[in-house]
């Protein structure tokens, strides 16, 4: 490492929706190369949203997992098509105030890219995905409470997998 990188310079980030941010963090925090997980609100319209508001379905926010990662040892598309294998994309839950909306908030033009050939390659799988790609907006990180969950009260959560890229 030169003189003037850090460690900082050699991480990236993704944000990934997919229901309760829970066991999204818990789950993404086990992975080889990913160096921190934190839940938060994305994708709203309103400022400083918390639980309580985000609840109220009236915020836009969707319920989300900033990833932290080392691409160096695991890729922005590995954790996408992670992502499409611990939830089910197909089910559409904008109409219901989008909290729990699965949506892929894409923090420039080659992780929109990414994250579209791989919706792409499912459709042509004939799987539905219901997923957005939205661009990055403020990540506003939730509560100290919901902050690695699982892992401060000892659960496991039940994992949705498939294998839809194999």
């Amino acid at each position: 490492m030169g003189k003037n990188q850090s460690a900082v310079d050699l991480t990236d980030r993704a944000i990934f929706a997919a229901g309760c941010f829970w066991s999204k963090e818990y789950f993404f925090s086990q992975l080889p190369g990913v160096i921190s997980t934190q839940v938060g609100y994305t994708g709203g319209h309103t400022t400083s949203p918390t639980y309580q508001t985000v609840l109220t379905k009236t915020t836009g926010h969707a319920e989300a997992v900033e990833v932290t990662f080392d691409p160096t040892v695991i890729s922005f598309e590995q954790l996408t098509k992670y992502f499409f294998e611990i939830h089910n994309p197909a089910i559409d839950r904008r109409e219901k105030g989008g909290q729990y909306r699965s949506a892929i908030f894409f923090r420039d033009e080659h992780q929109y890219k990414i994250a579209q050939e791989l919706i792409e390659q499912l459709a042509q799988k004939g799987i539905q995905v219901a997923t957005t790609l939205e661009p990055t907006s403020t990540f506003w990180p939730a509560e100290e409470r919901h902050q690695q969950y699982c892992e401060t009260r000892n659960l496991t959560p039940q994992i949705f997998q498939t294998t839809r890229f194999a």
